[in-house]
């Protein structure tokens, strides 16, 4: 298990990178508050996976649901982040209203958008339901 918890924390602190990085190119996206968006995502997915890196040790699963809800992290960690960075270099209106105003792509840009949201709406919701059933005890 605790070799689960570093690798967590590796991927922590390389989203938070990226993060850092997405702030460092925000002007240049084609929404810029999306673009905003995709930073903090970044920075806040990075910070998630520290903290659970950090208290890994504590989450009891089985092999088989361990892998699961790592794989189901860095997944739904790193598409948020992708997503939304993807929103905004392509100035998507998908599931973004507020910082999406007064910005449209083409459709299938938007239904690309929204998809990777879903998605990552899914890996999510099933990776901390997971990682709550290994904390149970």
């Amino acid at each position: 298990m605790q070799a689960i918890g570093r690798r967590l924390l590796w991927h922590g602190m390389l989203l938070f990178l990226l993060g850092l990085l997405t702030g460092l190119a925000e002007q240049h996206f084609s929404n810029i508050r999306m673009g905003l968006a995709a930073h903090l995502e970044g920075l806040m997915n990075g910070i998630f996976l520290l903290a659970l890196g950090g208290c890994w040790e504590h989450v009891r699963l089985s092999t088989g649901l361990e892998r699961a809800a790592f794989i189901s992290l860095l997944a739904g960690t790193y598409g948020n982040w992708a997503t939304t960075t993807l929103a905004a270099v392509l100035g998507t209106a998908a599931m973004s209203p507020i910082t999406a105003a007064n910005h449209a792509a083409p459709a299938w840009q938007e239904l690309l958008v929204t998809s990777g949201f879903v998605s990552v709406g899914v890996l999510m919701l099933a990776s901390t339901g997971l990682v709550l059933w290994g904390l149970r005890r």
